[in-house]
């Protein structure tokens, strides 16, 4: 959780009635989103994990489903951005930021595929980015796990899609914030499309310019 696309999707589901669990490493940060977002009146939890240490997140993912139930909707979107080009970037830099990018995904999606398989629907969104089909040497780490959190979505919705589970990526490629298309609330819109598209007409990647 934080206050770029997770922010606008976070308020898009709301909006929608959804019951919302923000997941984020600092309690603090997160206890202020939940202020502001229990303002639409809907269940709001937060859980404190860092996207790089799984155990944190099956932690957290089995604590939202005591709290609140089966997970009807995942949003993944978490990344780290370190500057470095290939021929200098430190291998521990790159395992720790491909742990956020992608290894945190997998792990997200294995917390909550069990119940979607058990009741045949559920949705998972990853948050991608021009990287993965553009890459730029001065930012390698990042392009990696964007390219590689792209497979997994893609690879993840070719299994899983006949069980009833639509998974997808929405590959944004602008600077969030920067003005429109590419305030948070207007992307959001994208996510929610991609929830509501009826199972005939699924998509499996969005890319959003």
């Amino acid at each position: 959780m934080g206050p770029g696309v997770s922010a606008g999707v976070a308020r898009r589901f709301a909006r929608e009635g959804f019951a919302l669990a923000l997941i984020a490493r600092r309690m603090q940060a997160l206890n202020e989103w939940v202020a502001r977002l229990a303002e639409h009146g809907i269940p709001v939890r937060a859980y404190s994990a860092d996207a790089g240490v799984a155990e944190n997140l099956r932690i957290a993912f089995s604590s939202i489903e005591q709290d609140l139930g089966a997970v009807d909707v995942l949003v993944y979107n978490a990344s780290v951005l370190h500057q470095g080009t290939p021929s200098a970037l430190e291998v521990s830099t790159l395992v720790d930021d491909f742990k956020v990018s992608v290894a945190g995904a997998l792990v997200a999606a294995q917390a909550v595929v069990p119940a979607m398989r058990a009741g045949g629907a559920g949705t998972i969104l990853i948050t991608g980015g021009a990287l993965a089909l553009e890459p730029h040497a001065p930012y390698a780490s990042l392009a990696i796990g964007k390219a590689g959190v792209r497979s997994l979505a893609l690879s993840l919705a070719e299994e899983l899609e006949p069980a009833g589970i639509h998974v997808a990526t929405v590959t944004i490629c602008g600077y969030v914030g920067s003005g429109e298309p590419f305030m948070p609330d207007t992307i959001a819109d994208a996510y929610w499309k991609l929830y509501v598209q009826p199972r005939e007409a699924w998509e499996r990647e969005v890319v959003y310019r």
